[in-house]
């Protein structure tokens, strides 16, 4: 896949698009999900427009990277997530944190990422399936897709064991209004301006 872009003599040049390894839609347009990327894929990264970034790991973003978010207006949220096979709780509070930066959409278009997109993705992510109300079989069943034959049984103990209820109380502020008949149409408005009850897109 690539862009087509002209030179000043009209002659044109080929730029390659190249997305991060284990690239996806979580929600069309607002949310998605990746390995690491690599400066290869920043042209990539700017057809989506995104405001910000969930970087899933403890070590220090790359100078590169950050010289990239700083340039297109990109705000990173880092949430230090350790890459051992094991569940903590310090692993249940990073993600309830990170699900909160997820679900304002102040910050979308967002992409989530760690290292290989597999695990601590994969778990943020069915968190946010579970938050949406999925059944827990396609909520495993996504992590697996994406884990691969490196899926963690330890994984898929704490997604069934997340407790959603306290993110629920979190949406009390941050209300979303559907405009006109697209779901995808979104604005933000607060407890003193509706008092609707909050939704989030489920399957």
């Amino acid at each position: 896949m690539g862009v087509t872009f002209l030179s000043e003599n009209g002659s044109s040049s080929a730029a390659a698009l190249v997305a991060p390894p284990n690239f996806s839609t979580v929600e069309v347009d607002c949310i998605f999900r990746s390995g690491f990327p690599m400066p290869h894929n920043f042209t990539f990264l700017q057809t989506l427009h995104l405001k910000s970034i969930i970087y899933l790991c403890p070590e220090p973003y790359p100078m590169e990277n950050y010289a990239f978010l700083e340039s297109n207006n990109v705000k990173l949220f880092q949430f230090g997530i350790d890459g051992t096979k094991e569940t903590s709780a310090s692993q249940e509070a990073a993600i309830t944190e990170a699900l909160k930066v997820l679900i304002d959409v102040r910050n979308h278009p967002v992409l989530i990422h760690c290292k290989r997109g597999k695990h601590r993705t994969g778990c943020l992510v069915g968190c946010l399936r579970k938050l949406q109300n999925w059944c827990f079989s396609s909520v495993e069943d996504e992590y697996k897709l994406f884990a691969g034959n490196k899926w963690r049984q330890t994984d898929v103990n704490f997604l069934q064991s997340f407790d959603v209820s306290s993110l629920r109380f979190c949406l009390q502020n941050i209300i979303y209004k559907y405009q006109g008949s697209s779901a995808r149409k979104r604005r933000l408005l607060y407890k003193d301006e509706c008092l609707q009850k909050p939704r989030l897109t489920s399957v």
